[in-house]
């Protein structure tokens, strides 16, 4: 179908107060005690001087593993075997490379490190560095094993911060213990330590003034990015709402609607059009809506989590009914945008507003009892270091959220990457994924403090003590057919997480295991090499099934899961229509707020 030509988006600099509609009023807050404010403002400069990261959790944490480590004698025999043990085979590598004997290495790297891959790292003295590294890092992973009386918690956070103390000083990270630096610096004669400064200059002044870099050229936002044809039809200070042109002569009756998360920008569901969600289900004869989050300032100190549904998923429904009136309305959430997803259907089940066909969940948690390693950042003390630290700046920014991320990969996100940039003196190469994730996001106040603590910290949703509008919810009332998927080595939603929805629900559940990881794993589309899945339908009140039980039963098919969705959704279609008419135009898609810096 032809589209008319696409006008270059407007750039819109930052989110200033002038450029957002105003704010609803908020309710007045509690009366603080007059001492309360110095207390807050003491603690939000410890937190800024800490970023973030809160000594106390940290204290308890060693504390609570040197006490019991303590008491535990047969523990401490078992850790000075394990050190003589590993010094042993240190011993021996070196004596089978002294003898020109050719022997595997008695350690190896976790499947995600890749860190000693390259073949000089074989060779002496450097497989001695690389393994003796490797041996203290096995030692450490043996003693910050669970102990009786050990918090599971307070294990999980000492092996965490060993393996944070231990990245720093891998062999990896210094010129004169890696080969590939020293072989880099006698090819090119210094030139990468040259280039590498320059790297480091350039990223040193991005922190310090918190620039944005354009987009490289070729993967512009609006041009080559984001750049399915569409509308702005709808605009409130939380998001703009896009409506996507059809290219098909007939779509499906009713269509659907993402909900993406507000941690990072919508257009992971739109990336290059070949590996574009909105693009494919457009082409696959769907209506498609999606909801473009603004990137919040200050102004959004007070907005809520619930203001997130009530001004966001709701008045995106309101709006889509009034362009296809008596429509249902097929609702997709990823990641966050998922969990608030299923809040609102749960409160739609309440209120018997039967406004959805169906619902999907992609990467989305709806109990956070093993919500993977972001746990490790949350407790009491953690979420109080962050509140103050909003109340401070009124939104967590955007380094806070990327250095949290970064963190739980850091041998590949941080360390690596920096040897790369610095001491080989390699550029980042650009691709859309990478554009999209150096596109971060603030989070608001307010509505951040209330997901950490409702839902991570206190797990109320899913224990039926999550409240909305002073009513609890309940995801059992929720009676829609539901599609959920998760990724095989996803670190932020582990699939076992996002797998139990079918557990707090009685709903017709279908549920896909993809490979990849919780962005890679959902940018899955047809033609992707090396993809997998698993899919398997659970009928409405079945009893429940273990996933390591439905991985063994469910077999696995290579390729795309996309098509499964497509034919999902047009299976709890009511048949084809013609395409509805554009809403009124607020501007051409990506919009305004994808741009907010």
């Amino acid at each position: 179908m032809s589209q008319k030509p696409r006008a270059k988006p407007s750039k819109v600099s930052a989110a200033a107060p002038s450029q957002l509609p105003a704010l609803r009023d908020q309710p007045t807050p509690a009366p603080e005690h007059r001492y309360d404010k110095l207390d807050r403002a003491t603690r939000a400069a410890l937190a800024q001087a800490t970023a973030g990261v809160s000594p106390h959790s940290i204290m308890a944490t060693w504390m609570d593993w040197a006490l019991h480590l303590g008491r535990s004698p047969g523990r401490q025999l078992e850790l000075s075997e394990r050190a003589a043990q590993n010094a042993a085979k240190i011993g021996e590598q070196v004596r089978s490379l002294a003898m020109g004997e050719e022997k595997p290495a008695p350690f190896t790297p976790r499947s995600h490190d890749h860190r000693f891959q390259a073949e000089s790292w074989g060779r002496a003295p450097f497989s001695i560095w690389a393994q003796s590294f490797l041996a203290m890092q096995d030692w450490w992973d043996a003693a910050t094993d669970t102990m009786p009386g050990l918090a599971k918690r307070d294990a999980d956070r000492a092996r965490f911060q060993v393996r944070q103390a231990l990245d720093v000083v891998s062999p990896s990270n210094f010129p004169w213990s890696n080969p590939e630096i020293i072989e880099k610096t006698i090819e090119t004669g210094g030139r990468n330590l040259i280039e590498g400064a320059g790297h480091f200059w350039e990223d040193y002044l991005q922190t310090v003034t918190q620039y944005r870099k354009p987009p490289p050229e070729g993967l512009e936002i609006g041009e080559d990015l984001a750049a399915t044809p569409g509308e702005v039809i709808f605009r409130n200070e939380l998001f703009e709402l896009i409506q996507y042109a059809p290219t098909t002569d007939a779509v499906a009756a009713e269509p659907v609607l993402f909900v993406p998360a507000w941690i990072m920008k919508y257009y992971i569901l739109d990336l290059s059009p070949e590996n574009s969600m909105v693009k494919y289900l457009v082409d696959q004869g769907f209506t498609v809506f999606m909801i473009s989050w603004v990137n919040p300032t200050a102004e959004h100190a007070e907005v809520s989590l619930d203001d997130y549904r009530a001004r966001g998923v709701m008045a995106a429904l309101d709006r889509i009914g009034e362009v296809m009136p008596g429509r249902k309305v097929h609702a997709n959430g990823y990641c966050l945008g998922g969990t608030l997803l299923a809040i609102a259907a749960a409160v739609m089940a309440r209120e018997g507003d039967d406004r959805l066909a169906s619902v999907t969940l992609m990467a989305a948690q709806v109990d956070f009892a093993e919500a993977g390693e972001l746990l490790l950042f949350v407790d009491d003390s953690q979420v109080a270091f962050v509140e103050d630290l909003m109340w401070l700046q009124g939104y967590l920014d955007r380094p806070q959220m990327t250095r949290t991320f970064a963190s739980i990969r850091a041998e590949d996100l941080i360390y690596s990457r920096a040897v790369r940039r610095y001491f080989l003196g390699k550029d980042d190469l650009p691709t859309d994924l990478t554009v999209w994730n150096n596109d971060t996001t603030r989070m608001p106040a307010r509505m951040h403090s209330e997901y950490l603590r409702s839902l991570f910290l206190e797990n109320r949703l899913s224990a039926g003590r999550f409240a909305v509008e002073g009513r609890v919810v309940a995801l059992k009332d929720i009676a829609l057919p539901m599609l959920a998927i998760g990724t095989e080595t996803d670190h932020i939603a582990p699939w076992r997480s996002v797998y139990k929805v079918k557990l707090f629900t009685d709903c017709e559940v279908t549920f896909v295991l993809t490979r990849g990881g919780h962005n890679g794993g959902i940018l899955s589309e047809p033609g992707h090499r090396n993809r997998h899945y698993r899919i398997d339908r659970r009928a409405p009140g079945a009893l429940y099934e273990a996933p390591d039980r439905w991985v063994e039963r469910v077999p696995r098919q290579d390729g795309s899961w996309w098509p499964e969705m497509a034919r999902w959704m047009r299976e709890r279609s009511s048949g084809t229509a013609p395409p509805p008419k554009m809403g009124t135009s607020l501007g051409e898609a990506p919009g305004e707020y994808v741009h907010l810096a």
